[in-house]
């Protein structure tokens, strides 16, 4: 498996997985704009598609959610990162792609040394999510709500992520988390 930055061209990819029952289900409410995002590159995000064998298989965005503009975790401390991944054809739900996926993310936010914990708010009906990120190593942290979205908060401190079977070099150099975050 391979990580890419998302681009423009990515654009009707997007907009299909977008309208996936699974990717419908599990995010319901969300607008992702994906024309406007997908020309940004703030320092404070990755976009990135999932690629195995050259082929794209899902979304990964990676955040610090101190810096994000719309401030959608709130007030929150530095040297934390958000994560928001998806398969994006049911064809390629449960062959351990989102395990793979979640790995190298994971190992891309804590590349950098100063970030301390990472963030999912997975929602609350997504029962089957709950189970696999604390597989993971995520801790349940509290039930929040984010608009009109029910989510449960889990996070995943550097501490455990370390001392965990997660531990995996990345394969692509991070871009979040460098010295000026």
């Amino acid at each position: 498996m391979h990580l890419r930055s998302a681009t423009a061209a990515d654009l009707d990819l997007l907009r299909r997985w977008d309208e996936q029952p699974h990717v419908v289900a599990a995010d319901p409410n969300d607008d992702w704009a994906w024309e406007v995002e997908l020309s940004k590159k703030p320092d404070w995000r990755e976009q990135l598609i999932a690629e195995v064998d050259g082929q794209p298989i899902g979304f990964i965005q990676i955040i610090d959610p101190a810096h994000e503009e719309s401030h959608y975790w709130g007030n929150v401390p530095a040297n934390l990162r958000a994560i928001d991944i998806w398969i994006g054809e049911g064809i390629n739900l449960g062959k351990g792609y989102g395990t793979k996926m979640m790995h190298l993310a994971l190992a891309r936010c804590f590349a950098a040394p100063d970030v301390v914990a990472v963030l999912i708010d997975p929602l609350a009906s997504n029962t089957r999510s709950h189970p696999f990120y604390e597989r993971l190593g995520f801790r349940f942290v509290e039930c929040r709500r984010f608009g009109e979205d029910e989510c449960l908060v889990y996070r995943l401190e550097r501490s455990d992520y370390v001392c965990g079977a997660q531990q995996l070099a990345p394969t692509d150099e991070p871009r979040l988390g460098s010295p000026r975050h």
